[in-house]
Order: C-alpha cells, then structure tokens, then sequence
C-alpha cells in the first residue's frame, strides 16, 4: 500500500524538464507574435506615409492644371505641409515627342530625412 501511494504521487505532477520545455515553447511563440506586431506597426507608419504623399502629389499637380499656364521644362522644388508634418517634393518637367502640347510631369515627395516617399510621372496637356 505504501508502495502504490509513492508510485501515484510521483505520476501526478509533471518533472522540471518538462516545465522549462513548455516555458521555452511558450517564449518563442510569444517573441514571434512581439515581431509580427512590429512588423505591422512599421508596414501602418508606411502607409500613412504614403497616403500622405499621395495627397501632396496630387496638390502639386492640381495647382498646376490650375494655373492654366503651359509648364516650362526644368526642375524645381517644393514644400508641403501635411498632418503636421513638412515633406520636400522635387518636380521635373520634360518635353515629350509633341512636345508642343503635353509635357511629362514627375513629381516625388520625400519624407523629413530625405528619403523618398511616393513618385508619380503624370503627361499634363496644354490647357
């Protein structure tokens, strides 16, 4: 009787090898969770950075189709403030083969540190 009392006792709780393998498990799958929510974190900062520089883009070439002036061919720069942020912008006009009624348009809107955020090439036609 003793015998089988010791034997049930030593088969109901579970040996300190067994618990530090379900504490490493638990640990990796945890620092994999942590690492796909950075990843989403960067990939939402990424989007509004987009979006943002989607909007300055198209600022940039609203004004102008309004100006209603034919565009001369060169570079230039600009600046756009949005969500209280300012972001940089270079535009380049070129000719195109008519080049006496469209011009290609580029327009890039770079982010605080330099680095570029969105670029569009647009034909914008004589008005």
């Amino acid at each position: 009787m003793i015998v089988r009392r010791l034997e049930e006792r030593s088969m109901v709780g579970m040996t300190l090898i067994e618990v530090l393998v379900a504490l490493a498990i638990v640990a990796i799958t945890l620092s994999a969770g942590i690492k796909a929510a950075g990843g989403l974190t960067l990939n939402a900062q990424r989007v509004a950075d987009l979006t943002v520089g989607q909007w300055c883009i198209e600022n940039q070439l609203f004004a102008l189709k309004a100006n209603a002036t034919f565009p001369d061919v060169g570079d230039s720069e600009f600046k756009c403030q949005q969500l209280g942020r300012e972001f940089k912008g270079k535009q380049a006009v070129r000719p195109t083969v008519n080049a006496n009624n469209f011009r290609r348009i580029e327009v890039q809107v770079l982010d605080e540190e330099g680095q570029s955020v969105v670029k569009v090439i647009t034909v914008l036609p004589r008005p």
